[in-house]
């Protein structure tokens, strides 16, 4: 494939009856270059006056079509996996182990648990078929920072805005706050560990918004890529990071819903406190959590946390 010149001209100028070397000169391009447009043409019978009405963008396209991306992963039969989720007792982090397992038997490289739940995802997408997760006790917790803040009033006078960062459990809509002073990446990963001993065990995915702190690049196709540090958390705990698409926070549904109830629940109950510390803040807002949590979904809770 040559570099991307104006193919248009070159065909229209061929149709014309100009001359290879003339092309060459008017166009300052390569003969090399001509040359392989015109054996594009006479390959994928592309003449001028079939594309003359055409964008520059779509007669290369015709010319030279893009070769479909390979990947260097063994493939994964999502078919079988979707099948072997309706079994009771099995989960992705089951299957990926064994999907594992079989690539490393044949010699084979398997994806990373990250790109296999991400794939699986896909495929309930496109397929059009219940995603037997979605409810799935245990399987997901949604994180995110709230919108909403509080703040501390030192004796001198000065507030110190306070953030809370917001995880639930989709199947119970049970949940877990934590006031802290920043959203960087340290507070945001001490968090996540904090959360883990809070619900008492490990979920198979997170499912988190595309902040900073977090995620470096999440392409409509491609690898998502965590950042180094969250990146390790995930590997240490065995737990797949699934950010949301940008701009599509309906992916997770659960955790945006809860923000706004927190917001009700917490903030405004505890509006009329004035706070001295975080770690006032903290135990207030435990409290208030308790009345939270404690009210609805006893049953969905239990059930769930047995399953973490």
């Amino acid at each position: 494939m040559p570099k991307k010149v104006s193919v248009k001209l070159i065909l229209e100028l061929r149709a014309a009856g100009i001359s290879m070397r003339k092309i060459e000169s008017l166009m300052h391009v390569s003969r090399h270059t001509i040359s392989a447009v015109y054996k594009a043409a006479d390959v994928h019978s592309v003449s001028w006056d079939n594309v003359k009405d055409f964008d520059e963008d779509k007669i290369y396209e015709m010319l030279f079509p893009p070769t479909p991306k390979t990947s260097v992963f063994e493939e994964v039969d999502y078919d079988y996996i979707h099948s072997e989720l309706k079994k009771t007792g099995v989960n992705l982090k089951l299957l990926w182990n064994e999907y594992r397992n079989q690539c490393i038997s044949k010699g084979t490289i398997p994806c990373g648990y990250t790109k296999f739940c991400k794939g699986y995802s896909n495929y309930v997408q496109l397929s059009n078929v219940t995603n037997h997760l979605t409810h799935k006790p245990g399987s997901t917790i949604e994180v995110d920072w709230s919108g909403p803040t509080m703040s501390i009033l030192t004796p001198d006078g000065e507030r110190i805005k306070v953030y809370l960062f917001v995880a639930t459990l989709p199947y119970s809509q049970y949940s877990f706050v934590k006031p802290c002073l920043d959203m960087k990446q340290d507070t945001w990963l001490k968090c996540h560990i904090d959360m883990f001993e809070f619900f008492g065990g490990i979920p198979i995915k997170i499912v988190c918004d595309n902040l900073k702190t977090g995620v470096i690049k999440h392409p409509k196709e491609g690898e998502i890529v965590l950042n180094e540090a969250y990146e390790s958390l995930a590997q240490h705990y065995m737990v797949a990071i699934m950010p949301a698409q940008v701009r599509k926070p309906k992916q997770k549904p659960s955790v945006e819903g809860t923000v706004g109830k927190i917001a009700s629940a917490i903030i405004a109950k505890l509006r009329n406190i004035r706070f001295i510390s975080l770690s006032h803040v903290e135990e207030e807002i435990f409290k208030a959590l308790k009345e939270f949590n404690d009210a609805p979904f006893q049953k969905e809770k239990e059930a769930e946390q047995k399953y973490l």
